[in-house]
């Protein structure tokens, strides 16, 4: 690679020397198209993954490339040089990660050259995000995080010419309706993508519908975003692939008795022929790339240079057909001056299918325990974001500290990371850089509450292993130690906090002394049983517990006598005679089986209902990470399941055991109006050879009539209906079960006209409803089949030498029907994905102390959440708020947000999009008109921000800082400090 750095400096040398004429980006930098022909926009891209077969660090320094040829830093080397051969060229760059990795280690000269190519249009930025995220699997949220913290880098180093104009979801498995909503409030035009239920493609290739306006939200009107689904896939014409990692002929010209200059661009033409009668048009976008490829990127654009000269040398004797370099975008400004009208889309894109035994379902759920670290890592975020705000942490190592976990959280995003599609050795790696990321958040978290909470001396450490009932803060006693509690919701919050502890008598106090109720309850023994689990913490201390930010409770160890916690009963089924056991608080009543052992009736919100959760397995030959393929119907645990119950006045519980491999436990909490169901399964059983997807499903009475919802990564829910598309008729032929299987990232519901049933969720989930009244949800996935999508190898996760453990939580309600009553489930799934994230210290030598003043967000509206609040820039702060209520649930809101800016040291104010890094007063999107509407625009139209964006200042009114939000809008604010 030495050649390519003596070329690379030349060219800089060159190009820094020489008098430039004056830089265009953006739309005017587009290169002049035709009318009356095809003109085809050839698109020079490399897609990279973010890990996948090989580790991030792997794939950009291009080691082991026996398992996959990649090499990310010489790709950047190689095409830098070769778009600075030729002012004509292009090349698009989609994930920051890699971009931000090469940048930072070049030299400034080298940087003038790309700032140059990138002024001009040559090299652009096209998605920008950290990583090409997953759509299936991602929480809004996560999604956002990451898409700012990849803008924020291109604006700080480019500025308005490194902002992306296009999505470039090309190799998602599926596309979330909530995703196109993200870009158009980032101010996207629009998005281009390549995977599509293949009866749906050939729907669309059939009926010109292959590019659409998506109406992208049900609540908000006027969010709709263009989208277009690529003819081919994201990979080279077949045929033209001219990358050293491919075979196909290259151009050749001249004398040579080799000479196809005419057979190749025959070819092409006969290509682009095809490709243009499935689009409305006369423009056409031809991608040339694809994994890793343009290492050498000197065979692809010499032979590139050769196609685009030889067709349309051809238009001196009759060709139509004009090529030329382009970009997603420049395409896209051609098709909105064409002033076309185009098919409306409304629901979302999944299941995906490329064919009819291969529903790509299976991750939805594939490796549950990195899904629930991903969670953990963002929870992490989110608290040290907001109290390094609040303790006005700025110090380089905290700032790099909360960076690391902000790109790694965005790493975890992509495609192969959240969605468990990728090789075991680039999982391993995963978890390590989120654990490392982790620690080094919470360092952040700990510095800002030994200010917060006025105590300078507590450890506030974090227990990384409360999943399977560990702290080891608590593992040798929690006599004396001291539980600070931070709550990263807008709103105070009640919750109930469990902690690991010894079987011994607890008083919990708060921090004005008082006794608060506490109760021990034994961890289940299967727990226990966890071969590689230290057993000193055999019990858990529960406790309620109330925060508006910070909060402390004190524990401290007492005789019998003194303790100020309820009595544990244990109760053994059937010992009063009675053929079932009845489990009840004063909000939920239980009913338990007592031949089975399983779950028969629930009660709650006046609502009764005969529901059974039964556990069951699909046995399959050939499932892997993407798809879920059953070979015949669930088998059901049919056997009986031993339980013994425990109850006190603060939480009883039905302990489960089914077999050798599955248990759980039931769970209600006083004053709490759901029940918890929290799944023990593993390892899985491979002794018949055979890989197994293994579900719960629990059967009501409810007539749902094969109608259900599921979220959109956390937000507007999807109507769905079993064995049912919106625009197709899908082939369920041979997978009726798995292709009716839907991402639930937080909760799954189904209702007839007097009662409805909803599961939440801790974690991304595959959820389905394959008989009226009953939900099924994906929990583990074991398999031995050598991959179906290129992996390469199974997915059997194994640990201490066994098939891996999972543990995790559903949570049921049962309500009426009632429109509206959803927004309880709404407010649950706040405090689910961000519950009080918990700090442990020693009590000796602290003082018993109120925490500081924080900013207080107490006032806003209920149906207001602070989605997020950190540092931006040096003496910047953003901030988010969201309207969660959805158009059904909630109204519009109004609030004056100058007590928070005050608070926060404020000096001005401005409003943008929902990234940050682009003043809503700059926003102006392409706009374009479905045909149902219509409307058929004389000229091209723009569209901008629907409300007068907020800017204010320290000295203006406070009425100049009134907020409105109708439901599910989010806006965002820029806050420049003193």
């Amino acid at each position: 690679m030495a050649y390519f750095g003596r070329i690379l400096l030349l060219s800089i040398l060159l190009v820094v020397f020489v008098n430039q004429s004056r830089a265009v980006c953006g739309y005017e930098s587009c290169p002049e198209t035709k009318a009356n022909m095809v003109n085809i926009h050839l698109v020079p891209h490399s897609h990279n993954d973010v890990g996948w077969l090989k580790t991030v660090d792997q794939s950009y320094y291009g080691y082991k490339n026996k398992i996959h040829h990649a090499g990310v830093q010489y790709i950047l080397d190689s095409v830098v040089t070769q778009l600075l051969q030729d002012s004509k060229r292009r090349f698009i760059q989609v994930e920051t990660a890699f971009f931000a990795k090469w940048w930072n280690v070049q030299s400034e000269t080298t940087k003038r050259a790309v700032t140059k190519l990138v002024n001009e249009g040559r090299f652009e930025f096209t998605g920008g995000a950290w990583s090409m995220n997953d759509e299936a699997a991602v929480n809004y949220q996560a999604v956002i995080d990451q898409f700012t913290v990849g803008l924020k880098f291109l604006d700080d180093t480019f500025g308005a010419c490194g902002r992306p104009r296009v999505g470039w979801q090309i190799d998602t498995f599926g596309h979330s309706r909530e995703q196109a909503a993200i870009f158009a409030h980032m101010g996207y035009d629009g998005q281009f993508f390549s995977r599509m239920d293949h009866n749906d493609k050939d729907a669309r290739m059939n009926n010109l519908a292959m590019e659409m306006i998506w109406d992208a939200s049900e609540s908000m009107s006027g969010v709709s975003l263009f989208s277009g689904m690529l003819y081919n896939f994201y990979s080279d014409t077949p045929g033209f692939c001219f990358d050293i990692l491919c075979t196909d002929e290259p151009v050749i010209d001249g004398a040579s008795e080799e000479n196809n200059v005419k057979q190749r661009v025959d070819d092409f033409i006969s290509y682009a022929q095809n490709v243009s009668d499935v689009y409305i048009t006369n423009h056409i976008m031809v991608p040339m790339g694809g994994d890793f490829q343009y290492e050498d990127a000197k065979v692809n654009y010499k032979n590139m240079d050769k196609l685009i000269k030889y067709i349309n040398e051809r238009q001196a004797s009759g060709s139509n057909y004009n090529i030329f370099y382009s970009t997603p975008s420049c395409y896209l400004n051609s098709l909105h001056q064409s002033l076309q009208s185009w098919p409306n889309k409304t629901q979302d894109f999944f299941p995906y299918a490329h064919e009819k035994n291969s529903f790509w379902t299976g991750f939805f759920t594939s490796r549950p325990t990195q899904k629930r670290f991903e969670r953990d890592g963002n929870h992490m975020l989110q608290i040290a974001k907001q109290l390094s705000v609040f303790a006005n942490l700025t110090s380089e190592q905290h700032n790099q500290d909360l960076d690391y976990l902000r790109q790694v959280m965005g790493v975890m995003q992509h495609h192969d990371a959240i969605t468990g599609t990728e090789r075991q050795a680039v999982s391993d790696d995963y978890d390590r850089m989120m654990y490392d990321a982790i620690v080094g958040a919470s360092n952040n978290a700990r510095d800002a509450l030994r200010i917060l909470a006025n105590m300078p001396n507590g450890e506030f450490e974090s227990c990384l292993r409360l999943n399977i009932s560990e702290c080891a803060f608590t593992k040798d006693g929690a006599d004396n130690v001291v539980v600070t509690l931070y709550n990263p919701l807008a709103h105070t919050s009640t919750q109930y906090v469990r902690i690991p502890v010894k079987e011994e008598r607890y008083q919990v106090t708060d921090e004005k002394g008082r006794a608060v109720p506490s109760q021990v309850v034994p961890v289940p023994w299967q727990v226990l049983a966890l071969a590689y689990r230290p057993n000193d913490t055999q019990h858990e201390l529960v406790f309620q517990a109330t925060a508006n930010k910070i909060a402390s409770y004190y524990i401290k160890k007492v005789e019998s006598s003194e303790a100020k916690h309820s009595t544990i009963k244990q109760i053994s089924p059937g010992e009063d005679g009675n053929s079932e056991t009845v489990v009840e608080n004063s909000l939920v009543k239980l009913v338990i089986d007592n031949q089975t052992g399983r779950l028969k009736s629930v009660e709650m919100n006046g609502v009764s209902e005969q529901i059974v959760q039964n556990f069951g397995v699909y046995k399959t030959r050939t499932s892997c990470a993407y798809t879920f393929r059953q070979d015949g119907d669930i088998e059901v645990l049919e056997n009986d399941f031993e339980f013994t119950v425990y109850e006190g006045s603060l939480v009883k519980e039905v302990h489960q055991h089914v077999n050798d491999w599955i248990s759980q436990v039931i769970r209600i909490y006083e004053g709490a109006n759901r029940v918890e169901l929290e799944w023990l399964v593993g390892p899985i059983p491979i002794d018949d050879q055979l890989g197994s997807e293994f579900v719960t499903n629990f059967k009501s009475g409810i007539s749902s009539n094969g109608v259900f919802y599921t979220d959109s990564n956390g937000r507007e829910l999807m109507k769905r209906e079993k064995d049912k598309r919106e625009d197709f008729v899908s082939d369920l032929s041979r997978q009726p079960v798995s292709g009716n299987f839907y991402p639930v990232t937080s909760r799954i519901a189904l209702q007839d006209d007097a009662k409805r049933l909803v599961l939440l969720t801790d974690r991304s989930q595959g959820g389905a409803s394959l008989q009226d009244g009953a939900l099924e949800m994906l929990l583990h996935r074991r398999h031995l089949f050598n991959d179906g999508g290129g992996v390469g190898e199974a997915l059997n996760e194994t640990q201490y030498g066994k098939g891996l453990i999972a543990r995790g939580r559903l949570y049921l309600t049962l309500d009426s029907a009632t429109d509206g009553d959803t927004a309880t489930e709404r407010r649950t799934e706040k405090e689910l994905l961000l519950p009080f994230g918990k700090f442990f210290s020693t009590a000796g030598g602290v003082q018993r102390a109120a925490a500081k003043s924080v900013p207080d967000f107490d006032d806003l509206p209920q149906s207001v959440h602070l989605l997020t609040l950190e540092h931006f820039h040096e003496n910047e702060v953003l901030i988010r708020f969201e309207h969660f209520l959805d158009k059904f649930e909630g109204r519009v809101t109004s609030f004056n947000i100058r007590d928070i800016f005050d608070s926060l040291g404020g000096l001005a104010i401005r409003e943008t999009t929902l990234d940050g890094s682009l003043p809503l007063s700059d926003m102006k999107r392409l706009k374009f008109h479905a045909q149902e509407s219509g409307t058929h625009p004389a000229s091209v139209e723009y569209s901008t921000a629907r409300h007068k964006p907020l800017e204010a200042v320290k000295s203006d009114e406070a009425s100049l800082f009134a907020v409105t939000l109708y439901p599910m809008q989010i806006r965002t604010f820029i806050i420049t400090k003193e």
